[in-house]
């Protein structure tokens, strides 16, 4: 990497980091130090809950998602806006009004103390194994293509991360936020016209939409009922939303955000302003990849866009005849499809129809060849993998497709901008995720459980311990995880697990007033063991015939149908409805 790219990186990062410590050099309570002091207005609160969502995953994964299968993953998220709606206006007040650190400590005052534990549990260990690959992903791709050791990738990252957060708490946390999240902004906008640049002259941004849209990459709207497809209208409108409602209203990386805000009215607006931006903003890095996309149907991409698992290959003697042999083939295919891909856009100039379907046609069978060549490097692959018992390899690439057009394409400077940009994203996310998870530690387990009447510095040296030691076991859990599907994937299958579960904790406290503490405390574990058992079970024969998401509902579902039978069965206990 040329000494900009360096320069412009490292003081992107360095003046964030800096300002950050130099706005929290007062925290010097326990209060301040998890909830901040209660200042911030919507737009940092915006800013903030928006930047602990997109990690560095968000802006590696989501354009390969694109690159692959087009728009569709947007749908993921039509269900935000509602959720934020429903939050704003049924569980905000609730939180305002009793003035709580964490929204585990509602679950104790509405049913026990074994239920906000239990609830709080699954917290720490969802948010903890997903604060690992928020480290591990973006370290493990940065590493590949820029040949940086990952070990120290994924220590460094951590540890500057850690550093900051144990030295503002959760202020350091939200002020860094907003600089982050203005620089990935403008880092992809930035991005997004230079792709543009760089297709040839007769083609604009109009014609490759249109190509785009010829070779269904465009689509945004999938209406058809199918609980195996990830992505389309239905899972997008019902099982998100159950997602959504965990995750910004339980999940306390994201709570602990809008609590900090300076009244009731800027938490609300700072996250509808959330639930409106989002889904925007999630069709602008999908267009990014698609641009990404087209710039390859005109500049030859690599059979593999994973350079380190390219170079073992090239490195064994008994890989590097075959290939070599797939390199000229997909070189072969390559040039057909870019004379057929010109063809289309000539076609389209002069919307003649029966040439636009004679070009779509040849198009899409010359992808078809050109998906079976890289197939047979992802064979290739797996099969040296086999092989050698000392190395793991992951063929899928599409994590791959945005960071190597990055680097190979971009010009000096702006690969230091965009990997500050992915940098800001991990750490963003990482900081709000260490702050949580040491808040929820100290306020959840240790003041409540452990040691109730220490003094409020006692708390606030715990707190800034914990913080490290979240960061050292978290940086260390990313050290041995390894990446499966893709990394935008990965994050919302280990949160599914768990969300719908403890929403349902949430829904019960909410909804369902006359059950108590026991009951809904059997029905989390009935319901846990139900989710569990239905992901494994469908993964058991190799083929997804329920998408991940659902199990969202699932959970959530499946705790309150279980509550309400028990409370019926149970002697009659329970702490009474929500104040």
């Amino acid at each position: 990497m040329h000494w900009i790219d360096w320069t412009v990186m490292l003081a992107v990062l360095g003046g964030i980091i800096l300002y950050g410590m130099w706005k929290t050099r007062s925290v010097d309570n326990v209060k301040s130090y998890l909830m901040g002091d209660r200042e911030l207005g919507w737009w940092t609160i915006g800013l903030s809950v928006m930047a602990t969502q997109a990690s560095a995953i968000t802006f590696l994964s989501t354009p390969g998602q694109a690159f692959d299968d087009g728009m569709r993953f947007v749908q993921f998220y039509y269900g935000l806006p509602i959720a934020m709606l429903i939050i704003t206006v049924f569980v905000l007040p609730i939180y305002y009004k009793l003035n709580v650190y964490t929204a585990y400590e509602f679950l104790e005052q509405r049913f026990d103390l074994k239920t906000r534990t239990l609830a709080a549990t699954l917290f720490l260990f969802s948010r903890g194994m997903a604060a690992g690959f928020t480290i591990s992903a973006p370290s493990i791709v940065l590493a590949s293509i820029m040949g940086w050791n990952l070990q120290w990738t994924i220590i460094a990252t951590g540890a500057v991360v850690t550093i900051y957060t144990v030295f503002g708490g959760t202020t350091a946390v939200s002020v860094t936020q907003k600089q982050q999240m203005t620089v990935i902004l403008i880092g992809l906008v930035i991005t997004a016209f230079l792709i543009v640049a760089k297709f040839p002259d007769h083609v604009s941004m109009a014609d490759g939409w249109a190509v785009a849209r010829e070779l269904d990459k465009t689509d945004i709207v999938d209406t058809k009922w199918d609980l195996s497809n990830r992505y389309n209208i239905w899972s997008g409108l019902i099982a998100s939303v159950f997602l959504f409602l965990s995750y910004f209203g339980t999940d306390q990386s994201q709570v602990q955000r809008y609590l900090s805000g300076r009244s009731l009215r800027e938490s609300r607006a700072g996250l509808l302003f959330n639930g409106l931006i989002k889904i925007p903003m999630q069709w602008f890095v999908l267009f990014t990849g698609i641009m990404v996309y087209l710039f390859f149907q005109f500049t030859e991409p690599p059979v593999h866009f994973n350079k380190g698992n390219l170079g073992l290959l090239e490195k064994s003697a008994a890989y590097q005849p075959r290939l070599d042999s797939l390199k000229r083939q997909h070189t072969t295919v390559f040039n057909l499809k870019q004379t057929e891909v010109k063809a289309l856009v000539d076609a389209l100039h002069t919307e003649d129809a029966s040439q636009i379907a004679a070009a779509k046609t040849k198009v899409a069978d010359l992808t078809a060849q050109e998906v079976a060549v890289r197939g047979q490097v992802d064979d290739l692959l797996r099969q040296y993998d086999k092989e050698d018992d000392k190395v793991v390899i992951e063929p899928n690439d599409k994590d791959y497709v945005f960071i190597t057009f990055v680097v190979n394409y971009l010009p000096k400077g702006m690969i230091g901008l965009l990997l500050a940009v992915i940098f800001c994203a991990a750490m963003s996310s990482i900081a709000s995720e260490l702050n949580a998870l040491a808040t929820t530690t100290v306020v959840d387990i240790y003041r409540r459980s452990m040691k109730q009447d220490a003094s409020d510095n006692h708390y606030l040296n715990v707190s800034k311990w914990l913080t490290i030691g979240w960061g050292a076991l978290v940086i260390c859990f990313a050290s041995v995880t390894l990446l499966f599907e893709n990394l935008i994937q990965a994050v919302n299958i280990v949160g599914s697990l768990l969300y719908g579960t403890i929403l349902g904790i949430f829904a019960v406290a909410f909804a369902m007033k006359r059950i108590g503490g026991t009951a809904v405390f059997i029905a989390a574990i009935i319901g846990e063991l139900t989710v569990l058992s239905v992901y494994f079970w469908d993964k058991m024969d190799g083929k997804e015939d329920i998408g991940f998401v659902w199990l969202n509902p699932i959970g959530c579902l499946t705790v309150m149908a279980a509550a309400a039978v028990l409370q019926v069965l149970l002697p009659k206990k329970g702490k009474g409805s929500v104040a």
